[in-house]
């Protein structure tokens, strides 16, 4: 069975950092694809960064610059460097992974996490 924790979420002032981490059990990182995705309440999901399995990134424009994906395929763990935050990166945080291609604007991805609520203060 597919299962993926998110953590590192929390409070921080604008222009400070996270780091969000994403754990996976019954997959193995190196063959899927993995992404970032943040929904803000009353806002739509929407991607913010997605990693295929040859390690390839995406980016949306919003956080182009100041986000980087990273996964540790030996702790099969997937991060989220998150720098130079901004209240409008106020959201909650999920990962997802796919064994197929997935782009950002793609919400069909087939495991999901929980999510990990990040609040940026101005």
């Amino acid at each position: 069975q597919v299962q993926l924790v998110e953590s590192g979420g929390g409070s921080v002032q604008a222009g400070g950092s996270l780091r969000l981490s994403c754990a996976a059990s019954g997959y193995t990182y190196s063959s899927y694809s993995m992404g970032w995705f943040r929904q803000a309440p009353g806002k739509e999901r929407e991607g913010v960064a997605a990693m295929d399995s040859y390690g390839s990134t995406s980016y949306s424009d919003s956080v182009k610059g100041r986000f980087t994906i990273s996964k540790d395929n030996a702790k099969n763990t997937l991060y989220l460097q998150m720098a130079s935050l901004k209240p409008e990166d106020t959201a909650m945080y999920y990962c997802a992974g796919d064994v197929f291609p997935r782009e950002l604007g793609d919400m069909g991805w087939e495991n999901w996490g929980q999510g990990t609520q990040v609040t940026v203060s101005s």
